[in-house]
């Protein structure tokens, strides 16, 4: 091989390192449109059957099918917003109830404890405080409401978006496809058709298998919420259930959100004897309600449904959360999903892609 063949061989293979950066760079850039078009993907796969329905038995022109079942989900997602109200109203008239008087003098009084604990270890918490810069912390409350502006406004733009995407999808159901195989010779046409009908394959199980666990989470939350009679057990079950949709941040958000609803339901009893214990059990409860999850459910469900050992999940989420947060760790096992099946397609004789795929 000539010194010029090994020179363009260099340059040929820089131009492909960088090709790939530059292209994951984009991709990170842009990781909020994907999300989205994930999540219309999602609602399209869901709403499929409802329109075929609508379209096969009572005969509703394909535009008119696509309306009707985004307004179904549309009194879903209104129904679903609707059972949080009465938890949001009772939690309001409970900590209406609450003696302020009564939680001053024990604020007051565990700050005591807390400083003479402190000043026992040679620290002086009062003189900290004084040296504390109060204008600091009064400049937190117009960033706090300039990030809840920011929050509404990327929440509406992300809701319509999702909404215009999964209509086209829904509408032209063919549409991502077909752009897909206008860049492919007949042969890649072949595997990609092949490998995209195993995805929608293999991705509808896990869709399935996801919708199982939280099921059995919220059948769990519920019951253990109804022994310790808790008010609103339903919507906080199903709450803290639907939060196991992010990957191992979700329960101990769960776990928190549920502690918190449980003793702000019971505020007016006494602390020690009523309150306390109850929390505990229902706490009891919340981590037995996990093991069975971590250790039964998702296992079972996700290596059933996607055939990935649960290693490789576990693995694929904590790089999904490393590269693009929380969006990346819900979205880490279809996408590894995806590519599996992609890679089995075309690369069928590396070793490295026969190990990852031998159970597809």
């Amino acid at each position: 091989m000539t010194s010029n063949s090994i020179s363009r061989e260099i340059l040929k293979t820089i131009a492909i390192i960088i090709g790939i950066g530059l292209l994951l760079f984009f991709l990170y850039k842009i990781q909020s449109v994907l999300v989205y078009i994930a999540i219309a993907s999602v609602l399209a796969l869901v709403g499929r059957p409802v329109k075929l329905v609508l379209k096969q038995k009572f005969k509703f022109p394909n535009t008119l099918a696509v309306v009707a079942t985004m307004v179904l989900f549309l009194l879903i997602f209104v129904g679903l917003v609707s059972l949080f109200v009465p938890l949001l109203v009772k939690q309001g008239e409970n900590l209406s109830l609450l003696d302020l008087e009564q939680l001053e003098e024990t604020v007051q009084d565990l700050l005591n404890q807390s400083n003479d604990f402190f000043l026992s270890n040679g620290i002086n918490v009062i003189e900290e405080i004084k040296h504390y810069d109060l204008l600091d912390s009064i400049n937190i409350i117009p960033n706090f409401l300039n990030t809840i502006v920011g929050t509404i406004g990327t929440l509406s733009i992300g809701l319509f978006s999702v909404a215009f995407i999964t209509f086209f999808l829904m509408r032209d159901t063919q549409i991502m496809e077909n752009s897909i195989y206008i860049l492919t010779d007949n042969k890649t046409e072949t595997k990609l058709r092949k490998s995209l009908g195993t995805i929608k394959h293999l991705l509808s199980r896990y869709f399935i298998g996801l919708v199982l666990q939280i099921t059995i989470l919220f059948i769990i939350y519920s019951i253990i919420l109804m022994v310790f009679g808790i008010e609103n057990s339903i919507v906080i079950a199903f709450l803290c259930a639907l939060l196991n949709l992010i990957p191992y941040i979700g329960p101990i958000i769960g776990c928190f959100l549920m502690l918190f609803l449980t003793m702000s339901s019971n505020l007016g009893l006494d602390f020690q004897s009523e309150i306390l214990p109850k929390s505990i059990y229902v706490m009891v409860g919340y981590v037995f309600a996990q093991l069975i999850d971590n250790f039964v459910s998702q296992p079972v469900i996700f290596s059933k449904s996607v055939k990935s050992h649960p290693l490789e999940i576990f693995l694929t989420i904590i790089i999904g959360g490393i590269l693009f947060g929380v969006s990346g760790m819900i979205l880490a096992v279809p996408t590894y999903t995806a590519i599996k099946v992609i890679l089995k397609a075309f690369l069928a004789d590396n070793k490295i892609v026969k190990s990852l795929t031998k159970e597809l």
